[in-house]
């Protein structure tokens, strides 16, 4: 794990964001052992094979998790957005997801990276 995705996470003030974007690296690293993770344009990347695999985003109300190499995933209705080739998902706060799924779907993306 890199330090400085660390501390990226361990300075949010948010506690909900704090814990979800913790959630949210964990199930990276569960769908891609093999991960490197770095800081870039001031958020944390994921990469497989020097390819991006995934992003976590924080804004003011949300936290926005992109899984990249999507267009030949079945993805769950109105749950991403985004172009053919990269869906993002915007989560507030309270709001649930199914992390075995979401780990299952960014572990089928990066199996082609």
């Amino acid at each position: 794990m890199n330090p400085e995705v660390t501390d990226f996470i361990e300075a949010i003030q948010e506690s909900w964001k704090k814990e979800l974007c913790s959630q949210l690296r964990a199930i990276v690293y569960d769908a891609i052992p093999e991960v490197q993770e770095r800081i870039q344009y001031k958020k944390p990347h994921f990469l497989k094979n020097g390819k991006y695999a995934a992003v976590i985003s924080t804004s003011k109300d949300a936290v926005s998790f992109t899984i990249f190499n999507t267009s030949e995933l079945a993805l769950p209705e109105g749950l991403f957005d985004g172009p053919l080739e990269r869906k993002t998902m915007k989560l507030r706060e309270g709001q649930s997801f199914d992390s075995n799924q979401l780990s299952s779907l960014v572990n089928q993306a990066a199996s082609g990276l």
